[in-house]
């Protein structure tokens, strides 16, 4: 979900369950063979998250992005918003064109081509369940409201050309399109958080929340049909905790989702045995057939990279309930939510562990990974140009080349993980500040022996299994993701 200032929602994360449910890993291993879900990997393709990025920025850099690896982009949403904020726009006022300080259609749309062109598919940013917070200006609810409406008509021909579908004459919704104006105030209540509206306190009337009636629910899919025909490939559905699987169903038809990929952002304290994950996230997968946002091992590796935390808690966590289905997860680090809203920011890692954290879900076998970049929008300084960044550029070259390949687990403990990728690739971490040396038993390994294994991370760093027994010498908070 988007925080979106001033509507900010109160935070009610709790301890994570994944640092009570370490105690029950396997402290010593030798070989532990992972075959991590059923469903094969070879579309999971890298995401680059190109938060809040003009759409014709975007299309600049087509000939990078693809250089660097991905083979997807999820982009800001498309529609009208206005304001010059970045959660501006998660605030729609029409979804029948695209005109907003990122872009327009035409903007939109020669992006999509341009990325296309090179092979790579771009992936939206939908909201569903509001509309933009206007109390402040207008006391009706009818959208886009007469204001804009008298923009369209001072300009026929330049709207017009932007529409993806309506008459720019009329208003889309009205007050029968939208539930009772009132807060959520308890966010453990499920009926609460999916029918009423997000508030930002001190008297603020909250964002429209969108009832999932017939006319909502026909405007909307011919919103997703129209980025569809325009060739996007793929839907992010942005605060899907706050809609009922009746309404994203109805709106997110078979036809509507043929040839797409869809996930949803539920943003959980935990995996399993949280109540969060049990009253938000387990329904959604329970009750749709969308991918998600993996914040289970999120969660999960925030605890074992973390002080006093384990290696051990990423062994096998979709055994424990820590991670989600691989056919099913979006894996990332950091997500836009996390840095831009006070509640969330607790959730950032430590800079080298975000790293670890990055070769972990770039090397292993399971989801598809997602990588974030901004433009400083929070003010950390951290985040931008991170698409492009050297040692993540190798990282998604390590996946790319051992994409669909088997995971064996070598050797871990507290402070080192090592698996395999098939033949072809090994990675290892280390999370501790000291170096630590692990002897590993090749017979049962599928590995090439007398063959060079080269770090993509550090091109003088050489594995080579000469016989029966091998030696990882592994430095301080150091990563190596090796490719024969």
């Amino acid at each position: 979900m988007v925080l979106r200032s001033p509507q900010l929602e109160p935070c009610t994360m709790s301890i994570d369950s994944t640092r009570r449910l370490a105690g029950l890993m396997p402290r010593v291993f030798t070989i532990l063979v992972l075959m991590l879900g059923a469903a094969s990997n070879a579309s999971a393709d890298v995401i680059l998250h190109a938060f809040n990025w003009r759409y014709a920025d975007v299309q600049a850099r087509a000939d990078q992005i693809q250089a660097a690896g991905y083979r997807i982009v999820l982009v800001a949403p498309a529609y009208k918003s206005e304001g010059g904020a970045w959660w501006a726009r998660y605030q729609p006022q029409d979804l029948r064109l695209v005109h907003n300080p990122l872009g327009d259609t035409t903007s939109f749309r020669n992006m999509v081509q341009a990325l296309q062109a090179r092979g790579i598919r771009v992936y939206a940013d939908v909201v569903m369940n509001h509309m933009a917070n206007e109390a402040w200006k207008r006391s009706d609810l009818n959208y886009p409201g007469s204001a804009v409406l008298s923009t369209y008509a001072r300009n026929t021909t330049y709207y017009n050309g932007l529409r993806l579908f309506g008459d720019l004459r009329n208003n889309m919704f009205s007050a029968n399109d939208f539930g009772p104006a009132r807060c959520i105030t308890d966010y453990n209540n499920v009926w609460e958080v999916q029918n009423w509206r997000l508030c930002g306190g001190s008297g603020d009337a909250g964002l429209p929340d969108l009832l999932g009636n017939s006319w909502v629910v026909s405007q909307q899919q011919q919103y997703l049909m129209a980025l569809k025909n325009m060739g996007v490939k793929g839907f992010r559905i942005d605060a899907a905790k706050h809609m009922p699987a009746s309404f994203i169903n109805a709106v997110l038809t078979p036809t509507v989702k043929s040839g797409m990929h869809v996930f949803g952002e539920v943003i959980t304290n935990g995996g399993a045995g949280t109540s969060e994950y049990d009253r938000f996230l387990a329904p959604y997968l329970r009750d749709t057939d969308h991918g998600a946002y993996d914040f289970p091992l999120h969660n999960q590796m925030r605890a074992a990279f973390g002080f006093g935390g384990s290696l051990n808690q990423l062994v096998d966590p979709l055994a424990f309930g820590q991670a989600l289905e691989p056919s099913r997860a979006i894996t990332f680090t950091i997500t836009h939510d996390i840095p831009n809203n006070d509640g969330f920011r607790y959730l950032i890692m430590d800079p080298t562990d975000e790293t670890l954290a990055y070769a972990y879900i770039l090397g292993r076998n399971g989801g598809v990974p997602m990588l974030y970049t901004d433009n400083n929008e929070s003010g950390d300084n951290r985040w931008v140009n991170a698409w492009n960044r050297s040692d993540l550029r190798a990282m998604i070259r390590f996946h790319n080349t051992v994409q669909g390949s088997d995971q064996q687990v070598l050797s871990a403990g507290d402070c080192h993980l090592i698996f395999r990728r098939g033949n072809q690739g090994i990675v290892a971490i280390n999370k501790c500040g000291n170096s630590v040396a692990v002897p590993v038993n090749m017979n049962n390994s599928v590995l090439w022996w007398n063959t060079d294994y080269r770090d993509v991370l550090d091109a003088t760093s050489v594995v080579r299994i000469s016989n029966g027994t091998y030696t990882f010498n592994l430095p301080p908070r150091r990563a190596h993701m090796w490719l024969r």
